[in-house]
């Protein structure tokens, strides 16, 4: 069984930073990517960065290119976002999705509980 838990969520304003975390936990062959995703109230969930190869590869989605920074402690299999600049279009909440292999199902694809991210003044 594998376990995706995050935290770090909260309330900031405008401008500030705030960090989120994720660990995941089971029984993990390995790890293929490790990858935040966002949901606003009313709108789809969306890309916001993906971690691959170990945390060689990463990408960003536009919206947060150069503001939100992606990283990986691989002995702990745990992912970081490292929010700055914080405006309240990034109120939503935040999911850690892990790409992996299990050691005890043919699921590949793990989320998270999602954390609150809420920008307001």
């Amino acid at each position: 069984q594998v376990q995706v838990v995050e935290s770090g969520g909260g309330l900031v304003q405008p401008g500030g930073s705030l960090i989120l975390s994720c660990t995941v936990s089971g029984s993990i062959f390995s790890i293929n990517s490790m990858n935040w995703y966002r949901q606003a109230p009313g709108k789809e969930r969306e890309l916001v960065a993906r971690s691959r190869k170990r945390g060689e590869q990463v990408d960003y989605a536009d919206f947060v290119k150069g503001r939100f920074t992606i990283s990986r402690d691989n002995a702990q299999n745990t992912v970081y976002l490292q929010m700055n600049s914080l405006k309240s279009e990034d109120t939503a909440v935040y999911y850690c999705n892990v790409d992996l292999v299990s050691l005890s199902d043919s699921n590949t694809d793990y989320w998270g509980q999602g954390t609150q991210v809420t920008v307001s003044s």
